[in-house]
């Protein structure tokens, strides 16, 4: 092994990811594995139509306490332009991470549970946002405290058979509806589990014990409908169902608006809202029509798409795209051969005036003009159970 693999962090479930023949590779400063001896395509198929399991304990696991919920909150939305303090006990929200730019830092997950706030950062970022997070709310809410769970695993069962297998370890978990979560016990391990998950299909992030994830791994593997997937196939499924990459489709140098992510900004934090603004790069965001009732005049430059190609050429992440007449609009910055679609699918940032739906831009692929259309995404349905 090469000094620099030798450098990588392992995650708990290092010795059985070899065990099950994975090809593990550099991921977020980890070892992580991307696809084991069955192959992508193979592990795509089978989180789509039965349960994947995925390891991504690389991730950050991150607990906010403050004495009230009303100061957890608060100290929450100083950092970020989501609604906290109207999200119930046991719910959860997808939020962004700005910076004094209206930047994103990162992207994340936050669930009220009660007694303190569970945040769920990006790997390669998590280190970063503590930091940032932490050198925010010393000066703004220095009753607020933020531990980085280091000992917990986080392990997603993701695909239409994700219930059945889970709910047969576990009774109760199937009275989850998307988006919540709830504290569980099973053989006397404590877990909290969310009914989440970045594919696109219905399913659970199971955060457990380090020194615990191996046991209920390999008894998650024993169910009939669960096989293990590498981090090759959850990136084709995130794409395909319109989920951005923090690295690749977000990063400081795009904004929410932008990203075409307005959704996950609640009415409260926007112009006019009770607490409008407070967040940092709230003077830019707020200035953006979109973010106005009525809206304003001002609009982003850029604009997040998704693209189907025309022909069967995969488009990759960094190919330039241009106008029917070859003039520079913008960039792909996912690209890959959709295996549920069977088609090549991107998503990426155009000049404005080159978003609307069945637009054809050309891709440069080795010199070659690729023609692709503008499309509506996800690209292919999400499955999210809501009750």
């Amino acid at each position: 092994m090469s000094d620099a693999h030798q450098d990588l962090l392992q995650v708990p479930l290092n010795a059985l990811h070899i065990e099950l023949g994975a090809r593990m590779v550099p991921f977020a400063g980890y070892s992580m594995p991307v696809q084991y001896p069955a192959g992508l395509m193979a592990e795509h198929a089978h989180t789509r139509t039965a349960a994947g399991l995925f390891d991504v304990s690389h991730m950050g696991q991150v607990r906010l306490d403050a004495p009230t919920h009303e100061a957890r909150a608060l100290a929450l939305e100083s950092l970020i332009p989501m609604d906290v303090l109207g999200l119930g006990e046991g719910k959860q929200r997808y939020g962004l991470l700005t910076n004094d730019a209206g930047g994103i830092i990162d992207d994340l997950m936050f669930t009220n549970r009660g007694d303190h706030i569970f945040i769920i950062v990006n790997g390669a970022c998590k280190h970063g946002d503590l930091a940032w997070m932490r050198k925010k709310l010393g000066s703004s809410h220095p009753a607020a405290k933020l531990t980085y769970l280091e000992n917990d695993a986080l392990l997603a069962l993701q695909g239409p058979q994700a219930v059945t297998a889970l709910s047969r370890m576990i009774p109760g978990v199937e009275k989850l509806v998307f988006m919540t979560g709830g504290d569980f016990v099973w053989q006397g391990v404590s877990l909290f589990i969310t009914r989440s998950g970045y594919t696109g299909e219905d399913g659970f992030e199971i955060s457990v014990p380090g020194n615990q994830a191996e046991k209920l791994a390999r008894a998650m593997l024993a169910e009939p409908e669960v096989k293990p997937i590498g981090l090759g196939a959850r990136n084709s499924l995130r794409l395909e169902a319109g989920l951005c990459l923090y690295g690749n489709d977000i990063d400081t140098t795009t904004d929410p608006i932008e990203a075409t992510l307005l959704w996950s900004i609640q009415k409260a934090r926007r112009a006019g809202g009770e607490r409008a603004g407070g967040f940092p790069g709230a003077t830019k965001l707020i200035a953006y029509g979109a973010m106005n009732t009525p809206a304003t005049e001002l609009k982003p430059s850029k604009k997040r798409i998704g693209l189907i190609a025309q022909e069967r050429i995969p488009v990759r992440d960094g190919t330039d795209l241009f106008s029917v007449d070859g003039q520079p609009i913008g960039k792909v910055t996912s690209g890959l051969l959709g295996p549920t679609i069977n088609q090549p699918i991107a998503m990426g940032y155009v000049n404005l005036e080159f978003t609307a739906p069945d637009t054809v831009v050309h891709a440069m692929v080795r010199g070659k003009p690729v023609p692709m259309k503008v499309s509506a995404m996800p690209f292919v349905p999400q499955r999210y159970y809501r009750g």
